[in-house]
């Protein structure tokens, strides 16, 4: 793998979703390896987060989850469950993307920033499976990136939707590789 022609994207890894989705510290122990690995091969990290305007002017009331964020409230730019979770803490050169969907595409500038880095591999980690990675997983393919997933750098509320995601759908567009494998290719 060509480290700077890749880059590892960590995928909604923001306090008001980690609070959800792990219930202890060993389940995110894959996500801040991943991130060390990359740092160490020299391989760009983005972080992309999903956050919404005061007001939620981009929400519609047809979308069923952010409606629902937007009527109860939260989630906004500023709102500490939009900032990323201290165990994958960016470093000041890392960006972070702001989406308004659940696509690390969709209502965000990521690609604009993996154009101008010029990558063409995206290596995917995230919450949830059947969210964010899924949509990023189908997008991403779709605008010819060759793409990895990490499969204990992702985690869903249902662990079978997260067995079939990882071993019969992503494989169809993706490498499917735990932490570990994937730093075996590291260069």
């Amino acid at each position: 793998m060509e480290n700077q022609r890749s880059a590892l994207l960590v995928m909604d890894l923001q306090n008001g979703i980690v609070s959800r989705f792990a219930q202890s510290d060993e389940v995110l122990a894959p996500f801040p390896k991943a991130v060390a690995a990359a740092r160490q091969a020299k391989m760009p990290v983005i972080y992309v987060r999903v956050a919404f305007r005061e007001g939620y002017p981009e929400v519609s009331a047809r979308n069923k989850s952010f409606a629902a964020i937007a009527g109860r409230g939260g989630m906004t730019e500023g709102d500490a469950a939009t900032q990323i979770h201290a165990s994958v803490a960016p470093r000041q050169d890392e960006p972070i993307v702001t989406k308004r969907r659940v696509s690390a595409f969709a209502g965000s500038d990521l690609d604009v920033i993996l154009r101008a880095r010029r990558i063409d591999t995206l290596v995917l980690c995230g919450i949830a499976t059947s969210g964010v990675v899924l949509s990023t997983v189908r997008e991403a393919a779709d605008m010819d990136f060759g793409l990895i997933v990490l499969s204990d750098a992702c985690l869903d509320a249902d662990p079978e939707v997260h067995r079939v995601l990882v071993e019969m759908v992503f494989p169809r567009q993706a490498d499917v590789l735990c932490v570990d494998e994937w730093i075996a290719t590291l260069t």
